[in-house]
């Protein structure tokens, strides 16, 4: 198996502190949101034998297993991180695998380069990702019932808000939000930003329910995002609890520290909350206008003391196991390749010794067990 060296992404909504933490170094100031761990080619990470990249393109089947291999084709099909956010991220959807295979065909031959700004389509994957909780973390899933958005917006009394509350009353479900979502991203931009400076006022007046929207707001000042957030369920996750986030599902992190997991792609269509291209029709195609409870996960745990975060997706698969002190050895050998990736504690797996924050990548097959005592999480693939 192999000792990973991972990149940190400075992305300007990260946490200058979450990461340096976990750990166990200074803070350098800068934000650090993400760090990745994985085959992808923007920031893959690196082995004694190369970059990950590297390592499977050199032999595939060694690697990944001949069932992932003919599953997945000669690639890691999934993307790990530690995610820290210190500001809220861009409201954003992700589309389904067919969604993803027409627009990128689409983009392809209409000659947008792929690392052009206003394209929407970086490859032909789809991108379900999962978040799991390491400290307190708030993010916004999937709508809220249109009386309950109703609701909410009233209760801020701020008058341009009003046609919004009442087609939010009058409209069937799926046409009130789609209906409401467009006029948010359509308005005109000058009156918006009066409409979300004074709905912000509000909201830190009145606080409760509405403190996070004080907070997005005062992130992004006059950003048409502020109200569309107001249409989303806030969810507060403790640490151990996850969340899934399949395709056309808005969704945005706010805050805290957490690891990740998602399909190895890209894709991303943006409903505000960001200074990046908006493609608004696009966007709004691909998301769905149902709302639902954001169904927060808890590990399923099994006799051998694996905890696993259930999903519909083969593309991933996320566990953990928490050791306590003098637990005997857990055999993880598996037939498809891993990533193993300490959060907690101190834990040995073959010859390295991983502390919070440091991950070994095990290709198929490899005999891999765990001692110590501590918190590991295992990322694979079903097949």
């Amino acid at each position: 198996m192999d000792r990973l060296d991972n990149t940190i992404r400075p992305y300007a909504w990260g946490s200058t502190t979450a990461i340096p933490q976990l750990l166990g170094v200074e803070p350098t100031g800068e934000p650090q949101a993400e760090m990745w761990m994985g085959a992808h080619p923007g920031a893959p990470s690196r082995t004694e034998r190369g970059t990950l990249v590297e390592v499977i393109e050199a032999a595939p089947e060694r690697e990944l297993g001949e069932k992932a291999v003919a599953r997945f084709g000669p690639r890691l099909p999934f993307l790990l991180k530690i995610l820290a956010a210190g500001a809220p991220l861009s409201l954003q959807v992700h589309p389904d695998l067919e969604q993803a295979k027409a627009g990128y065909e689409d983009e392809e031959r209409r000659h947008i380069p792929v690392d052009a700004g206003h394209r929407n389509y970086k490859d032909a994957n789809h991108k379900p990702e999962l978040i799991c909780a390491l400290t307190e973390f708030d993010g916004l899933c999937g709508f809220r019932a249109p009386a309950d958005a109703a609701r909410l917006l009233a209760g801020l009394d701020v008058d341009s808000l009003k046609p919004y509350v009442d087609l939010l009353h009058a409209r069937p479900e799926d046409a009130a939000l789609r209906e409401v979502l467009t006029a948010v991203l359509t308005a005109d931009p000058d009156e918006m930003s009066h409409t979300v400076t004074a709905a912000a006022a509000a909201c830190a007046r009145l606080g409760g329910d509405y403190a996070p929207y004080a907070d997005i707001a005062h992130h992004y000042p006059g950003d048409p995002g502020v109200i569309a957030a107001m249409l989303l369920n806030h969810v507060r996750l403790q640490p151990g609890e996850a969340l899934f986030l399949g395709a056309g599902i808005p969704h945005a992190y706010l805050s805290g520290l957490g690891v990740e997991i998602m399909a190895n792609s890209d894709n991303v269509l943006r409903c505000g909350l960001t200074p990046k291209h908006v493609d608004v029709p696009e966007l709004l195609r691909i998301v769905r206008f149902e709302a639902a409870d954001p169904g927060v996960l808890r590990p399923e745990a099994s006799p051998d003391g694996e905890e696993v975060y259930e999903t519909p997706i083969d593309e991933f698969r996320l566990s953990r196991y928490v050791l306590p002190e003098g637990t005997v050895a857990h055999d993880l050998t598996r037939a498809t390749p891993q990533i193993l990736l300490c959060t907690a504690g101190s834990v040995r797996t073959g010859e390295h010794e991983l502390s919070p924050g440091q991950s070994v990548f095990v290709p198929a097959g490899e005999k891999a067990e765990v001692t110590g005592a501590g918190t590991v999480f295992r990322a694979t693939v079903i097949v």
